[in-house]
């Protein structure tokens, strides 16, 4: 007799349960089903595994039965949105958060809605948010410097500033306010005044390693290196295991021609993070400008090796190739780095010049 088939029947995936209490109360619960229901690690001791929204209702007589029914399903949404963003559900805890806010105008759930908008990377929406709570508190600091950091990302430059004042006015000795003011200005070419910000930040807080970090960036910009090595060294000693501090003074010794120290903290940052890019790059450009021309193409093959889309890799190692002699290897590397990465510096060197691809490596591209 032949075994007959199983057959799994179906549940529908939402279904609605109420309950009754002792108290007066209902509850409802939103009972569904994750992922195929066919699949087996739904099933926990031969039972289907879901999970439950609970919702505890009052029966409204009243308007004081309304108002605990509104801040019962407020909390909820608001307890949900929270856990579903520690979780990275972006999107149902946005959801939350909104459904919540309509219910009531809350500052910390704005606050919270927020930050899961700039985790999705709509910082539209984000700026949105923190411009309603900036008219609800227009005093509050923490608030004011969350959206400098927003609209030094949204390239806002104006509004930092004027943001970072207006908190500066509230409470002068905020270094914070200060290291952003002084990045906005860097951003529209101000260094001086931004070189100026920082000074005042640091003389603030003295152990704000960031603030020592920016004005040595700036200072080598302007040619300054040998004053910007103090800056980063303290910078070094209050935040030791900082990667982009070794690579700055890296930069700084190169400037000064220390060739052995700048490989030294190249090889630092790649030591505090293997797949740090400009820390690659750099301790390549060290071996070509030491003519390693052998070195420096057996070090991009083992970056690239580890990142087969690194473009910049490409192009350097088709860089020492073409100073060693080997010009084919080298316009095969260039027009590697160009399809990785059509937005490059070489392309723009090259966007123009040549109207056949295949001639492009005469005219020193490299």
């Amino acid at each position: 007799m032949a075994k007959q088939k199983l057959t799994v029947k179906l549940k529908e995936p939402v279904r609605i349960r109420f309950k009754q209490l002792s108290n007066g109360n209902q509850s409802i619960y939103l009972e569904y089903y994750t992922g195929d229901v066919i699949r087996k690690e739904n099933y926990v001791g031969g039972k289907r595994k879901y999970e439950f929204l609970k919702l505890y209702l009052i029966p409204e007589r009243t308007r004081e039965d309304k108002a605990k029914n509104e801040q019962k399903n407020f909390d909820i949404l608001k307890y949900d949105g929270v856990r579903a963003q520690k979780m990275g559900k972006l999107v149902y805890a946005i959801k939350c958060f909104t459904e919540a806010l309509n219910i009531q105008e809350d500052f910390e759930t704005m606050s919270y809605l927020v930050s899961a908008y700039t985790m999705a990377n709509d910082l539209g929406k984000a700026e949105d948010v923190l411009n309603r709570m900036v008219e609800m508190e227009p005093d509050h600091i923490a608030t004011r410097l969350t959206r400098v950091n927003l609209l030094f990302m949204l390239d806002k430059d104006a509004e930092v500033i004027t943001d970072c004042l207006h908190v500066i006015e509230l409470e002068p000795s905020n270094h914070v306010a200060y290291f952003m003011m002084a990045k906005a200005k860097k951003a529209t070419n101000d260094v001086f005044g931004a070189i100026a910000d920082l000074t005042r930040s640091i003389s603030l807080k003295e152990d704000f390693a960031d603030s020592y970090l920016l004005r040595a960036e700036i200072l080598l910009g302007l040619g300054q290196a040998k004053e910007a090595l103090p800056d980063v060294e303290k910078a070094i000693e209050i935040v030791p295991e900082e990667e982009s501090s070794y690579l700055l003074r890296g930069r700084i010794h190169m400037a000064l021609g220390d060739i052995e120290a700048a490989n030294s903290d190249f090889q630092q940052v790649l030591d505090l993070n293997p797949f740090n890019e400009d820390a690659c790059i750099l301790s390549g450009q060290l071996l070509i400008e030491q003519k390693k021309y052998d070195e420096a193409i057996a070090f991009f093959d083992e970056a690239i090796e580890t990142n087969p889309s690194f473009a910049k890799a490409y192009s350097e190692r088709g860089r020492a190739k073409n100073l060693k002699g080997d010009k084919t290897g080298a316009f095969e590397d260039l027009k590697k780095s160009l399809e990785l990465n059509p937005e490059s510096e070489e392309a723009q060197k090259m966007n123009g010049q040549h109207s056949n691809f295949d001639n492009m490596y005469k005219g020193g591209i490299f």
